[in-house]
């Protein structure tokens, strides 16, 4: 039962809609092959048959999900996956309308809404773990068929989490630390910038952006999980209305600043929420400028000159994800070029920060890399640092040309 290709999302999800209809104690009668081969590739290769009995393939197929499910990291996101699938001890044997019913009452909302907005995002991020899990097996059993085929020209990029590159820049080298993995995964790293909206308004902890990740890993929680607090998201709400900003839109390239909740027993000590993201009346759009990214990551920098002092030890390190990229559609080479040109303007005054750049996929890594190997003049070193995450390709990662007013158009870099 080979896992080379590995199965894509769709079939993943469409496979984990049917067992969230089916249920689990009717997992041995329910046709869900993608699941049934990522299963078997995850089991230890010495222990596993050629073919999977009926039985053995349903059991694998539940514990598949479990962990899948155990990667969501805590909260009502959890709980509410472990509900729909049916995973909650107890719950196994229950129809598929009381499982939805549990899980809508998790988010206070009606049967309706549940099915047609919460739970498509509960099942999507399951999807997600389950092809994070695939892409991991692959990679380690063969390093070469999980590559990225973006990625097959840049032998800088591998499906290591963390690439440490050596930049030249104006009479020195400066040390870039690329992450490639969920943005809630960063470990001591002082600051991470967060993409947000002009009315600062952060995304529902349960979606999928950088921002919702952030808020998500921010909540203070109980022992058995609970939200305790949301920290951020209260914080960047006192920000607002200390500067008389509440529900009114500020200006592109603002940035506001909150402190980190939970994210601090991982040495992430600050948020810099960076106003990029431009609404666009009568839609669920946004509009992203590459002079507002660059301008919001110079306020970045120099809030983070502003405050260094202030901790004990100082701060040092900074960590930007590709603003833009994600619902405001701006292309990953215009926000590679629009972080960029801030950083290295910074730079360029004798700046002695520690930049980090985080992605999700080997597509946008890299790209990234190939692009600061152009701005150095083909001197970028790249070395391989410890993982501390898996996240393999991102499918979608490979964008060029959609989405965004900035679309197609192509900046020098500085």
């Amino acid at each position: 039962m080979p896992l080379t290709p590995v199965p894509d999302h769709a079939s993943i999800l469409e496979e984990i809609k049917t067992v969230r209809r089916g249920g689990i104690v009717r997992l041995r009668r329910l046709e869900v092959p993608s699941l049934a081969r990522i299963a078997f590739a995850l089991a230890p290769a010495e222990d596993g048959p050629a073919a999977v009995p009926a039985q053995s393939q349903s059991q694998s197929v539940e514990w598949l999900l479990r962990l899948a499910v155990s990667r969501l990291g805590g909260g009502t996101l959890q709980e509410a996956a472990e509900y729909t699938l049916g995973l909650t001890p107890g719950t196994r044997d229950w129809p598929g309308a009381d499982r939805r019913r549990r899980a809508a009452e998790l988010y206070g909302v009606s049967i309706e809404r549940f099915r047609k907005e919460q739970e498509a995002v509960v099942l999507d991020q399951v999807a997600e773990q389950v092809g994070g899990l695939a892409r991991a097996a692959l990679a380690e059993r063969h390093p070469s068929a999980g590559r990225d085929p973006a990625a097959d020209d840049d032998p800088a990029v591998t499906a290591r989490t963390h690439r440490l590159l050596t930049v030249p820049a104006h009479g020195r080298t400066v040390p870039v630390t690329l992450h490639v993995h969920p943005v809630d995964l960063l470990r001591d790293v002082d600051v991470v910038v967060s993409p947000v909206n002009t009315y600062l308004a952060l995304p529902e902890a349960y979606k999928s952006s950088v921002a919702a990740s952030l808020r998500r890993a921010g909540a203070l929680r109980g022992l058995t999980g609970e939200m305790l607090g949301d920290p951020i998201h209260e914080e960047l709400r006192e920000w607002a209305a200390a500067r008389g900003t509440s529900g009114r839109p500020v200006l592109p390239g603002t940035v506001a600043v909150t402190g980190s909740g939970a994210l601090a027993g991982q040495g992430v000590r600050r948020v810099y929420h960076a106003a990029v993201a431009v609404p666009r009346a009568g839609t669920n759009d946004y509009d992203v400028l590459p002079a507002d990214v660059t301008r919001a990551v110079a306020h970045a920098l120099e809030l983070l000159a502003e405050e260094h002092g202030r901790f004990d030890p100082p701060l040092r390190s900074v960590c930007f994800p590709l603003l833009g990229s994600g619902r405001g559609g701006l292309p990953y080479e215009e926000s590679v070029r629009a972080v960029w040109a801030a950083v290295d303007a910074e730079l360029a005054r004798g700046a002695r920060w520690d930049i980090h750049l985080v992605v999700r996929g080997l597509a946008p890594a890299g790209l990234v890399v190939r692009m600061l190997t152009e701005y150095a003049g083909g001197s970028v070193d790249g070395t391989a640092g410890d993982a501390d995450g898996v996240e393999g390709v991102d499918h979608g990662a490979s964008r060029s040309g959609g989405g965004s007013r900035g679309a197609g158009r192509r900046h020098p870099l500085p």
